[in-house]
């Protein structure tokens, strides 16, 4: 377990997210497991701890605890799984956005660059739509649009014609096929970056991440308590942007909302109203956390 995920900035989303040692919390990203195990050690024996995760590799980091429940599923159905379990309100929620150093690591997951592995980067290894789909199936204007929102890169539209244009012979069906389809638009001062981000785009839509975690937000605000913590650990502006401004105003565009008496009508507010980021020493520690922005809001 230590080597599957280094949880970023641990303490600090555990102290703001369990309140009460006796409530039920969920952690909707269990991944190695570090996060959950930090909650289980502030909670009482009536405490609850629900973790989401759906990849089947997580299992082998369950902690043997009869306060523990690991659910083998998407937390975008994170209201529908806690009504099964009758554990609707919840005190508190944590998710720890992004894939895991795990996935990161293993080649034949296809999640980086850095490795040649097949071009798979689903996290539910049951899915239908892998990164291999994508490349070699998606039209050229799809892969486009994949870019660009995903990715926000400015030359997606090249990026796409020059992947059509690779796959024309035998496909591209690896991660060393496809930094080899890129090689001309990669920048030569900046590649880790460039490829990041290509990669990022890919991963985003063959796991539909923001879609899951726009229905996550929007099903936190009827699970949690009056009182109760959302705690959000995100790694890219996409997520962030989504975050920030579903918990400053209730709405994924930001939009200030009021009723007839000019109140802001909001299921959150944040506190503080800043993201709370890792110190030096964590970043110096664990390098991918160096990205990380947590935010915290309580329930109205």
């Amino acid at each position: 377990m230590s080597n599957y995920h280094h949880a970023v900035l641990l303490n600090p989303s555990v102290d703001a997210l369990v309140k009460d040692p006796s409530g039920i919390y969920v952690d909707a990203t269990f991944g190695g497991g570090g996060h959950s195990r930090a909650i289980l050690e502030r909670l009482n024996d009536k405490g609850r701890l629900i973790s989401f995760d759906r990849d089947s590799d997580a299992s082998q980091n369950v902690p043997d605890d009869k306060r523990f429940l690991l659910v083998h599923h998407n937390f975008s159905f994170i209201k529908q799984f806690l009504t099964y379990y009758r554990a609707i309100p919840v005190q508190g929620i944590l998710a720890d956005l992004g894939i895991s150093s795990h996935q990161i690591d293993e080649a034949e997951r296809g999640f980086s660059h850095r490795f040649d592995g097949p071009l798979d980067m689903r996290m539910d290894r049951d899915a239908k739509l892998s990164a291999d789909t994508v490349i070699n199936a998606y039209t050229e204007e799809q892969l486009g649009n994949v870019f660009y929102l995903y990715g926000e890169l400015k030359n997606a539209r090249k990026i796409a014609s020059v992947i059509v244009q690779a796959r024309s012979g035998k496909g591209i069906h690896t991660t060393e096929d496809l930094k080899r389809a890129l090689f001309e638009l990669t920048p030569k001062h900046t590649p880790a970056k460039f490829l990041s981000q290509v990669y990022q785009a890919i991963r985003l839509e063959v796991n539909g991440e923001l879609r899951a975690l726009e229905k996550m937000l929007m099903q936190s605000a009827e699970v949690l308590s009056t009182g109760g913590r959302l705690v959000i650990i995100s790694y890219h502006s996409l997520e962030d942007r989504m975050v920030k401004n579903f918990m400053q105003t209730g709405n994924f565009q930001g939009k200030r909302e009021t009723d007839l008496f000019g109140k802001m009508e909001r299921p959150f507010h944040p506190e503080p109203t800043k993201a709370i980021v890792p110190d030096e020493k964590e970043i110096q520690d664990n390098k991918r956390a160096r990205s990380a922005k947590m935010r915290i809001a309580i329930k109205n």
